[in-house]
């Protein structure tokens, strides 16, 4: 492998610079973890400190990377996460667990599947198995034989393989599966399976990644325990770094009913859009064996064009009632993330987002919004309607707007201004510009001053995203801020960009700007979100 490959196999990467050292007990300690509690959750202020989120999920404590393992069953949203339950840095590579019954609580639960004998337990998805293809729900207590199965790789230093644990107890306890690996192609690089259920073809599918040679792997099964190599994709669009953490699922396009296609998310590390990691997608058609790309082999579509959503899942067996496909992606970026400035954790999951397709002039693209589960949380509510800027921010500082836990709806007509926008986290020296260039067609985010952004030379800077622009048209802006993220939705969720940003405490105001000439606020609603992690929250 090349070394810039090499410095990524979770076993020896850029966070640590050195390979994770072996600790007498290692297997022991974790076991322990995971029969045990370790905190009490729901704690107001054990949740308070300067950088952290109010209402995305964090562990108490220690690092956490990718979700993994998204899956609805009986009542509950299940998250596990890439976790070290023995500190802030990358290592020990185990499935962190917490469940919420409404997407916006959420409660951490012990570790649900910790590394063991040698073998770290590396990115991966679960499912419901409803009719017990696995036969490993035989004695669930479900009560209708289903029972929950994950599917992820096993990594023991030198090869990464693919490993089934089933839980007969809604996930709150886990049996590794004896005869694991279920796959083993004997690679170095083979990870992060996504698995579900093809129903036109009554089998499992798994996309996995070959990370270097740039390639998804597709194999189908009847029982989740033997699998038959289908096809390969790639490689295709972005091939900067290497590939991880796909994703397949049909989405509907949007106002065209009966229409669908067939998403394939890629994540990709270095080569982003905006620099180190990043999430790029394909849209096609699948038969059941093979995922055909409906663009040129060139195009690189993008889902998120910040510098921070990474290693995005959707979540499995979400009822037909609902309809939904949601996924979360990882709020970082590997080329900074051991050195973000937050303790007594490091990591950050998005907020979840609604996905569906819209056929747009340049083809079918994907569109993101924020979960209407969310509204939950809106607390003060301020709004103004058809004023200038300056008239606005008279306003806004008039009424005392403003907040490190926001949610942000601008709608605002250009007029003659060349570019314009919301500033947030705002004060005398600080704030995170969110806006429109015009002369550019583009929306930004602008972070070089949005508080500390000297721990690491890669992550001060402007993120930027094409935004096609109808001359005099207003542009809708949907905005989420919490105490170190902005995730800003443009044009009903065309074009997204996340960020981290990390401003002092006593950065609260909002502002508004335009400049260049003047600009119109159509519209302007804000809110300010409760915490989720208050004592009074619902479990």
């Amino acid at each position: 492998m090349e070394k810039r490959d090499r410095w990524y196999i979770r076993g020896t990467t850029r966070i640590g610079q050195q390979r994770i050292r072996k600790h007498p007990g290692l297997v022991l300690i974790p076991l322990f973890l995971a029969a045990s509690g370790v905190t009490v959750f729901g704690q107001g202020r054990a949740y308070d400190q300067q950088f952290r989120p109010q209402y995305h999920f964090t562990p108490l404590k220690n690092w956490m990377n990718d979700p993994n393992g998204l899956v609805y069953y009986k009542g509950e949203y299940h998250l596990f996460f890439q976790y070290n339950p023995f500190g802030d840095e990358w290592g020990h590579m185990s499935w962190g667990h917490s469940v919420s019954r409404d997407l916006v609580h959420w409660k951490q639960l012990p570790v649900a599947i910790p590394e063991a004998d040698g073998v770290m337990i590396f990115s991966g998805s679960a499912v419901v198995d409803w009719h017990d293809s696995s036969r490993l729900c035989r004695s669930s207590d479900s009560g209708d034989g289903s029972c929950l199965v994950a599917i992820y790789t096993g990594y023991n230093g030198k090869t990464q393989t693919q490993n089934l644990a089933y839980s007969h107890d809604r996930g709150r306890t886990w049996t590794k599966y004896s005869r694991n690996p279920v796959i083993d192609l004997h690679l170095a690089d083979f990870r992060d399976p996504k698995v579900f259920w093809y129903g036109s073809g009554r089998k499992w599918v798994m996309v996995v990644a070959l990370p270097t040679q740039h390639k998804i792997r597709l194999f189908s099964s009847m029982d989740l325990r033997h699998w038959t190599a289908l096809s390969d994709f790639g490689p295709a669009g972005a091939l900067g770094g290497v590939w991880e953490c796909p994703d397949l699922s049909e989405l509907p396009v949007e106002n065209e009913p009966g229409r669908s296609r067939w998403v394939l998310s890629v994540n990709v590390n270095p080569g982003g859009i905006a620099g180190g990691s990043g999430n790029q997608y394909f849209v096609g058609r699948f038969d059941g064996a093979k995922f055909i790309d409906e663009n040129s082999g060139r195009t690189a579509l993008w889902a998120d064009y910040g510098k921070d959503f990474y290693a995005s899942t959707s979540f499995s067996d979400i009822p037909a009632s609902d309809g939904r496909r949601i996924w979360m992606g990882w709020l970082g970026n590997w080329e900074y993330a051991a050195h973000v400035p937050t303790s007594p954790w490091r990591g950050i999951q998005s907020i979840p987002r609604a996905l569906k397709l819209r056929r747009l002039p340049q083809g079918i693209r994907l569109i993101q919004e924020p979960v209407e589960e969310l509204k939950s949380l809106r607390g003060r509510h301020f709004s103004i309607e058809n004023q200038s800027v300056d008239a606005a921010n008279h306003i806004l500082q008039s009424k005392q707007v403003g907040g490190d836990t926001l949610e942000i709806n601008a709608i605002i007509e250009p007029e003659q201004a060349q570019s314009f926008g919301v500033d947030v986290r705002k004060e005398a020296f600080e704030q995170t510009a969110i806006g429109i260039d015009r002369g550019k067609s583009l929306l930004f985010v602008d972070r070089t001053k949005s508080g500390d952004t000297g721990f690491d030379p890669k992550f001060s800077g402007v993120q930027a995203a094409p935004l096609d622009l109808e001359a005099g048209k207003a542009v809708e802006l949907h905005i989420f801020v919490d105490r170190c993220s902005v995730e800003v939705f443009a044009d009903g969720g065309v074009r997204v960009i996340s960020d981290l940003i990390f401003p002092s405490a006593a950065s609260r105001g909002i502002g508004l700007f335009s400049r260049g000439g003047s600009a119109k606020i159509v519209k302007l609603d804000v809110w300010n979100l409760k915490s989720i992690w208050d004592d009074s929250s619902p479990p």
